[in-house]
């Protein structure tokens, strides 16, 4: 079998760091992709696509891009079936990352050099396996 989700987009959303209640950082996203062709006299259309970081990787998203910057993303995509607010059953579709990097002038840290990429952990823990499997009213459990 082969899952392979590789994107490039803008960050639509403020990103902030949570923790696992085993103990294991996490950053949930979206980006916004154009497609690469437009009908004509239209505009290209836009999907936005649900992203998740674990670990060393969710640390460097955090630290280095923000809102409304490129990023390049190269992961595999996930579905789980959950329970909405309204007692609905919903699929919730994501791309967990395995591999990010900057697309544009990625600039410098405050120390003056370019940030590392992070090394990339391909075991799933049992954070993972608790978010990936949850039945709760929400797509994320905390």
């Amino acid at each position: 079998m082969y899952n392979k989700v590789i994107l490039m987009g803008r960050i639509v959303n403020d990103l902030e760091l949570k923790v696992s209640p085993q103990g294991v950082a996490l950053c949930s996203f979206r980006i916004a992709v154009e497609r690469d062709y437009a009908k004509k006299g239209e505009e290209r259309e836009t999907d936005f696509f649900n992203v998740t970081a674990w670990r060393n990787t969710a640390d460097f998203i955090c630290k280095y891009f923000q809102k409304g910057q490129l990023i390049h993303i190269d992961g595999s995509l996930r579905t789980r079936q959950y329970t909405d607010k309204n007692g609905n059953p919903a699929t919730w579709y994501e791309i967990v990352t395995q591999n990010v990097s900057f697309t544009g002038d990625r600039g410098k840290t405050q120390s003056g050099e370019l940030p590392e990429p992070p090394v990339p952990e391909s075991t799933t823990s049992a954070a993972e396996e608790y978010f990936l499997g949850s039945d709760d009213d929400s797509p994320y459990p905390f």
